[in-house]
């Protein structure tokens, strides 16, 4: 009725009375309906001025419900947009997604992304997807609050921006979702949030009150009774030395070993070791590898480092003490990487002293009566060869290796042993040379088959090996008699296989071969 009322004044020429009408209906009846059609009739006479104010009094006349509708400001943006009015236009709908929020108007948030791609600027369009992805890290987090890679994500997004508050307010949101379960593995990619905290605000926001108080608060937030983060610790006693307060970063290194140690964890050791190394205070160097030493006696790497430690002071006897401690230890994690470090520290000291030599040989003799292993052996002549009494008492060695690895019944390892005796025999010069004897030792490579039993102890077939046939080896008596009949059958059969002819089919050749094995 009213619109037909509208109609009927329109049809008369007056627009004004028509105008009067649609007041009456918008104060009877004020909804959404009423005034979108009161705004559409006044855009239909071109009465701009008079639209616009339609869709203002609207914003404040209407109730909540209404006045908050995404349909009344795509209208009123997409009016401002036909006038050619992209401020006004812009202006509304930040306003809109601003007050209302995003999340409550996702269809006039894409008409605003439209609209910057149409006419923005680059900084207004990049400012539209900068907030499109703000809401949907928002998204993300709200439902997964303790999705740690999504933190890190929006924080790199606001740490791109620039923004030092709002990077710090991210940041701050992140770190109070602290893990629910008492397991390391979950807890990773939280602290490294509360890393990243403090870089950022040591880098970025240049407050060094600040980042201290973030690694005190994240050390106090870790559980350390349960599992501790030695790069934590460690990262805020290096932050402690950039301020060059080494007070502080030597109490967080001690509380560092104090809660590690505990737990199995070497690193704080090694680095507060390298930190003082670097400082030049060797008494703490010595005291904190005493201190490592006790915690965890089997790790060969330690003891090395230590007796480098005193080795590149000049403090020999202190390195040879150091690695005596170490081999007389009852278990080791590494034994043979401690004891070559020992012997080349020996070696290199021999170069220095005349009676040297004598030590590294006494050293390679206690390695052999631990080990039989070649490469003992090896480094023991290859010693003997260039250091030690020269290519004579190399070759005694090299003797000595070969009996003992051959009464164990170890082939493979003689062959290593020749071919390294052959090769120190050949860099020899070669009037000095005596490649006879090894050449005599060297074996015949034999390819035997043998019988292959599967797990559940049936045999499954055969399968070709090599082994070797030394010429010192006793062979058994039957063995030698089967090898002398197989040579004889040989022979018979080579005797009387007649001269072939020089032209011969390949049938020919085949029955003559079925011819003979039948025989």
């Amino acid at each position: 009725a009213w619109g037909s009322y509208v109609k009927f004044e329109m049809r008369q020429g007056d627009a004004a009375a028509s105008r009067a009408v649609f007041e009456r209906y918008i104060t009877i009846h004020p909804t959404l309906r009423s005034y979108l059609k009161y705004a559409r009739w006044e855009e239909k006479q071109e009465q701009v001025a008079f639209t616009r104010s339609i869709y203002e009094r609207a914003l404040i006349e209407l109730n909540d419900e209404e006045r908050e509708s995404q349909r009344l400001f795509t209208l009123f943006a997409q009016f401002e947009e036909r006038q050619r009015e992209m401020t006004r236009c812009r202006t509304i709908y930040k306003y809109a997604l601003d007050h209302i929020g995003r999340d409550k108007m996702p269809e006039l948030y894409q008409e605003f992304i439209q609209f910057e791609k149409k006419f923005g600027k680059k900084d207004g369009i990049e400012e539209v997807i900068l907030g499109k992805r703000r809401l949907q890290y928002e998204e993300a987090v709200a439902a997964d609050s303790h999705d740690y890679d999504t933190w890190f994500d929006y924080i790199r997004l606001e740490q791109a921006e620039g923004d030092l508050d709002r990077t710090r307010d991210v940041f701050e949101r992140a770190i109070a979702q602290v893990p629910p379960v008492l397991e390391k593995r979950f807890w990773r990619r939280y602290v490294y949030i509360w890393i990243h905290y403090a870089l950022f605000e040591e880098l970025d926001a240049d407050d060094m009150d600040k980042t201290r108080a973030v690694y005190q608060a994240s050390l106090q937030v870790i559980p350390h009774s349960h599992f501790s983060f030695a790069k934590l610790w460690i990262m805020a006693a290096h932050f402690e030395v950039r301020q060059k307060d080494l007070q502080a970063a030597r109490k967080l290194m001690g509380q560092a070993i104090g809660r590690c140690s505990l737990l199995g964890k070497e690193k704080p050791f090694k680095d507060y070791i390298h930190l003082e190394r670097q400082l030049g205070e060797v008494d703490r160097c010595r005291t904190l590898y005493s201190k490592y030493l006790e915690v965890v006696p089997t790790n060969c790497a330690a003891w090395g480092h230590f007796a480098h430690l005193e080795s590149a002071l000049g403090e020999v006897d202190r390195a040879r003490a150091i690695f005596e401690l170490a081999v007389g230890q009852q278990t080791l994690d590494m034994p043979e990487m401690l004891w070559k470090q020992y012997i080349d520290f020996e070696i290199n000291d021999a170069k220095a002293e005349e009676s040297g030599a004598g030590r590294v040989r006494e050293l390679y003799e206690r390695l052999l009566d631990r080990t039989k292993h070649v490469k003992v052996w090896i480094s023991y002549a290859t010693f003997e060869a260039s250091e030690g009494g020269g290519i004579d008492d190399c070759r005694s060695v090299m003797r000595k290796a070969y009996g003992v690895l051959k009464d164990e019944g170890l082939k493979d390892e003689r062959v290593v042993l020749l071919e390294a005796w052959r090769a120190l025999e050949k860099a020899q010069p070669i009037e000095l040379q005596q490649l006879t004897e090894v050449s005599k030792l060297m074996p015949r490579k034999l390819k035997k088959r043998r019988m292959v039993t599967g797990d559940n102890g049936e045999d499954t077939g055969w399968e070709e090996y090599f082994d070797y046939q030394f010429p010192d080896d006793r062979v058994a008596p039957m063995n030698l008699k089967i090898l002398e009949m197989a040579h004889k059958w040989k022979e018979n059969r080579a005797s009387k296989q007649p001269l072939e002819p020089a032209k011969e089919t390949e049938t020919d050749s085949g029955s003559e071969h079925k011819k003979q094995r039948v025989d």
